[in-house]
């Protein structure tokens, strides 16, 4: 959300709509404040519809402690204005209980954000508050105590009572708060698997490695090409956001303009929120002056210069799918026709050579086997279009939450050779077929 320029109860109100869109907050559940410039504290109401709120519903808080609005502030408004006072960097505080958090929250534990680059980068070690009743300076004390310790953590799970983020603005807070909430659904979902793997320090340092910026080349005016492929990209872009398939800091899509060209997110833009504008355009490795590329750039171009056939590479992060680059655990795609016939035989790909081979990728990534999971980021399809890429991230994730149900009636039963190899025959025949129409 590019919000700085926009009132804290629009704000508040834009960030409520997002969660609760998200499946992130109930009607009555959570609350969420903003400090502005003058040190007055912008509120969420108590007992009004957290789906349904308007600017008008928001509450002021005063420098002298003083409520102004037609409610009254949420019953929880001490523990925001302690971390206020006790932590000056902090301008916006979310707190809520969406399902995997609340899962973390009744068990006393937190989740361990070492399982992806972005969550350790966004949320850091997660703190813990232990139980008091809700609205009482007990637990304002507590919560307040969590945040001013010595690893001064940004996000805090309460016992059996949600979570609590902060940030330096309220995008900050809301980016930390998505990202934690899938990282402790991956840890769920991966723990069902078996054991889930962390990443170490070294491999931390590795992927937090910033980007290099390119060489600049002149801007041209985009031709009605470059145009309508600018908006069908991010409105792709937008869908995935809306399908937990991505989340407003992680993933990165792009889509071949030429042989030289390929048009592709920027590097730390909010998905959810992209415009056609915000898209870089990378021609000859090189991009407009003050654009930067998602990090991925490098993964993408190796595909792009490997496999003219292929058009359009998406990296992303579903949560069922991400479970299983977080385990040993291997996804048999084997399981109805549609799955097999658009995933093909999937490979896990390092970590380390995420960042440190990326024609390696190109020879495992490739129209044959157009989809991999990526160890502890994610999952990366390719396609000939926008949509075939998109299409093959949706199926991925459908056939992993697929994958996870039928646990619990038993084990799979995958589809047998024979039936694969009548597949493949017959699909390749209707490719031939359809080729020839075409032409």
């Amino acid at each position: 959300m590019k919000s700085a320029s926009i009132h804290p109860s629009d704000q508040i109100v834009a960030t409520l709509e997002r969660t609760y869109a998200l499946d992130m907050t109930t009607a009555s559940a959570g609350n969420i404040s903003i400090r502005d410039e003058n040190g007055e504290v912008w509120i969420t109401p108590t007992r009004i519809d957290k789906g349904a709120l308007r600017r008008q519903d928001i509450m002021r808080i005063t420098t002298d402690g003083k409520w102004d609005g037609i409610h009254r502030p949420t019953n929880e408004l001490s523990f925001h204005l302690g971390i206020y006072k006790a932590r000056p960097d902090v301008n916006a505080i979310i707190h809520a209980y969406p399902c995997a958090l609340a899962s973390f929250s009744i068990c006393g534990r937190v989740p361990d954000t070492r399982i992806f680059p972005e969550a350790w980068k966004f949320c850091g070690k997660v703190g813990f508050a232990f139980y008091a009743r809700p609205g009482s300076m007990q637990l304002c004390e507590k919560i307040v105590a969590e945040f001013i310790s010595i690893e001064r953590p940004d996000c805090v799970v309460l016992e059996n009572h949600g979570i609590v983020i902060v940030g330096k603005d309220i995008d900050s807070a809301f980016q930390r708060f998505e990202m934690l909430e899938v990282t402790a659904q991956a840890i769920l979902n991966a723990s069902s698997l078996g054991e889930v793997h962390y990443l170490d320090d070294a491999s931390l340092a590795l992927s937090h490695m910033k980007p290099n910026p390119l060489p600049e080349h002149s801007p041209v005016p985009p031709s009605p090409r470059e145009t309508e492929l600018r908006k069908e990209l991010v409105g792709i872009v937008h869908r995935a956001c809306l399908h937990h398939l991505m989340t407003s800091t992680k993933g990165s899509f792009s889509a071949r303009l030429d042989a030289d060209t390929i048009l592709m997110t920027p590097y730390e833009v909010d998905r959810q929120t992209l415009s056609p504008e915000d898209l870089v355009v990378v021609r000859s490795n090189s991009c407009a002056a003050g654009q930067i590329p998602s990090r991925a750039i490098k993964m993408h171009q190796a595909i792009y210069k490997a496999h003219p056939q292929i058009h359009a590479v998406v990296n992303a992060m579903p949560v069922h799918a991400a479970a299983f680059c977080v385990s040993a655990f291997e996804m048999d795609t084997r399981t109805i026709p549609q799955s097999y016939l658009t995933l093909k035989d999937m490979q896990k790909i390092p970590f380390e050579i995420q960042y440190r081979d990326c024609d390696q990728i190109a020879k495992i990534v490739t129209p044959a086997n157009p989809v991999a999971l990526l160890e502890h980021n994610g999952v990366l399809a390719a396609g000939r279009t926008v949509l075939d890429a998109f299409d093959r991230l949706e199926v991925l994730e459908s056939t992993a939450a697929a994958i996870f149900r039928s646990r619990a009636l038993g084990p799979i039963k995958p589809l047998s050779d024979s039936v694969i190899r009548d597949l493949l025959v017959n699909f390749q025949e209707r490719t031939i077929i359809q080729h020839c129409w075409n032409r």
